[in-house]
């Protein structure tokens, strides 16, 4: 072991102890240890005398392909956030969810990891200038899960780096567990010590641990600071006039962060496909000839840092992460997607994918997604890491927002079957509905990232809330704070999956893109909008040209699809006010900003959209 890590007490017996103790230096190295040397690796483990076959790792000639045994295991669970110490939480406390004390499976996780081989990955979250020292602590047989990490956070090579590495947060990955001790359900126990921020991951998929609990992390530090970290993507739109404008894309697993990255889908014929009428198969189209390009800044997680702030009046975000967990389950052909396929296809260094059609020095297709046996469906949430440096047009440095929008999925509505499915293409939000949006953070319709709990049902606060281990209260004052001190930067809503009775994927927010990037930095005029039935939608445009090309609006104003009417739309509403009354009635608490209350209570009292902007006016 490198004389520059300096682990806690605890740590530091486990690695003294165990049977040996491996310190990759490469990512190279890494890649070899998770095939274990071979072509094809089956990671089990034993339990109750049985062996446990729990992942299968095979080598192709654009990277390794992880695949699990278990359907289960392929997406995150959203309950899996258990809190181990005594400090203040709102989520469930190991002794109320489970039988004896967090400190007896402590000390059963840290003897299990001494009988075994360990790797140890060093990462830097956040990388350099605003970063935290992080380290992993796993069977050697998972290295795999090391690889994973160190793609998603920055890996460090302990040779180069200055001065002593102190880890802020160490996650100790114990697999056997979830059969052991947890009755094969995803948990991680998140454990907030003095020394540092423990991470007990009784799982495999990274998704609980080495992402949204890295990310429980950050919010823990930033509650502590006074700072939040997004759950967002973030990209600079450039149109063929030269335009720009950055637009912040954030909502729940699902709500279009990674595809407001992506370029526009295009049917065969160039054309776009807007969406098609569940019940008469109509479609719509629109062309574009000469789409705007795009840089993009994050994917997932943002630092909203005070070091980076200025005074612009706009929010500034760096993105936290040094690779981008993308899904890919909406690629199911070839041609989808040039950009990404020809990005996977022939990557400049070889890839980690989960869920994919694999065999040994194979090609990895990432539209050749593996099936579910329960389902007998293809797997919701196929996933490739894409490491930053190679993601055409990034950039690296902070941005400053001029646009920052909600993405929600939303199931399809009829009269016979209403739902919350009334937004339109887009909605212009006043900044206190923006931060009612981010508060209540709908999940949405069929969320493919994580286990379906089925219904309407909300991420948490922020569309983080199940990453949080400290106070939703907290962070409520947080965003508020956020809003009114950057009055230059605008709100907006966007769906994705349903506009009423039409199927549109993602195409909504594409369109929207495009849109708002050729108005550049004009403020919307009054005349041109129109007040939404549904005064939590704010207002909508009331003709939308794209290239010279209007879209129906039968997109922009869904109660005027006849399969809907004004009685199916207004149902819709109430589901859809229910569900924010139903929600908002969390935050109600002596701490919560007087602003803040008053606010809740205008939706409360079912306010107008007058009543929101007299709160906090507008700049349209």
């Amino acid at each position: 072991m490198s004389n520059k890590y300096r682990f806690t007490s605890e740590a530091a017996d486990v690695l003294k102890n165990a049977k040996s103790v491996t310190y990759p230096k490469t990512r190279a190295d890494l890649i070899e240890l998770a095939l274990n040397g071979e072509d094809q690796f089956t990671v089990s483990y034993e339990i109750n005398g049985k062996k446990k076959d729990e992942a299968i790792i095979t080598r192709v000639k654009n990277g390794a392909v992880i695949n699990y045994v278990e359907p289960y295991m392929r997406r995150r669970d959203p309950d899996c956030l258990i809190i181990g110490d005594n400090e203040y939480t709102d989520k469930p406390r190991y002794s109320e969810m489970f039988d004896g004390e967090f400190a007896d499976v402590r000390k059963d996780t840290f003897d299990w990891l001494k009988q075994q081989d360990l790797v140890v990955v060093p990462v830097l979250v956040g990388g350099d200038g605003i970063g935290y020292p992080a380290a992993l602590i796993a069977p050697k047989n998972a290295a795999f899960f090391g690889l994973g990490l160190s793609d998603l956070q920055y890996f460090c090579n302990i040779d180069e780096y200055e001065g002593d590495f102190v880890p802020n947060v160490v996650i100790y990955l114990v697999p056997p567990f979830r059969h052991t001790h947890f009755d094969g359900k995803q948990v991680v126990i998140h454990n907030r010590t003095p020394e540092c921020y423990e991470l007990l991951a009784y799982n495999l998929y990274p998704g609980p641990s080495a992402k949204k609990g890295i990310y429980g992390f950050l919010l823990h530090i930033g509650e502590q600071e006074g700072w939040v970290a997004v759950h967002t993507s973030a990209v600079k739109i450039v149109t063929p006039y030269e335009n720009e404008i950055v637009i912040m894309h954030e909502g729940a697993s699902g709500g279009g962060k990674s595809e407001m990255s992506e370029h526009i889908h295009r049917e065969p014929d160039g054309r776009i496909l807007i969406g098609t009428n569940s019940k008469t198969h109509e479609e719509f189209y629109l062309r574009v000839e000469e789409p705007c390009e795009l840089h993009p800044i994050a994917d997932d997680i943002a630092l909203c840092h005070p070091k980076i702030q200025n005074d612009s009046g706009k929010l500034v975000i760096k993105d936290v992460e040094a690779g981008w967990f993308v899904r890919v389950d909406h690629i199911k052909e070839y041609g989808t997607d040039p950009h990404l396929e020809k990005a996977c296809l022939s990557p400049v260094e070889p890839l980690v994918f989960m869920s994919m059609d694999a065999h040994p020095n194979s090609t990895v297709l990432i539209w050749d997604h593996i099936t579910d046996e329960d389902s007998g469906k293809p797997c919701p949430n196929p996933r490739v890491i894409l490491p930053r440096h190679m993601i055409e047009n990034i950039i690296n440095e902070p941005a400053e927002i001029d646009i920052r929008s909600f993405g929600v999925r939303t199931p399809p509505c009829t009269k016979e079957l209403p739902t919350y499915g009334i937004l339109g293409l887009f909605h212009i939000l006043p900044p206190a509905l923006g931060w009612l949006w981010r508060l209540v953070a709908p999940r949405g319709h069929a969320n493919p990232s994580i286990v379906d709990q089925g219904g309407m049902t909300s991420e948490g606060i922020g569309s983080y809330g199940y990453f949080l281990t400290g106070s939703i209260v907290k962070q409520a004052n947080l965003l508020l704070k956020q809003v009114m001190s950057t009055p230059n930067t605008r709100y907006v809503l966007i769906p994705n999956q349903h506009i009423g009775c039409y199927e549109v994927g993602f195409k909504p927010q594409w369109i929207a893109r495009e849109y708002i990037a050729r108005r550049g930095s004009a403020q919307f005029r009054p005349e041109s909008l129109t007040e939404a039935r549904c005064s939590l939608l704010g207002y909508s445009p009331k003709t939308l040209k794209v290239d010279g090309q209007f879209v129906n609006k039968a997109f922009l104003a869904p109660e005027t699809q006849p399969e809907i009417g004004l009685e199916g739309y207004d149902k819709g509403a109430e589901v859809l006010a229910t569900f924010f009354k139903d929600e908002l009635k969390k935050f109600i608490a002596p701490d919560l900003d007087p602003l803040g209350k008053q606010i809740i209570d205008c939706c409360m009292n079912d306010g107008t959209l007058q009543d929101y902007i007299k709160l906090i006016p507008i700049k349209l």
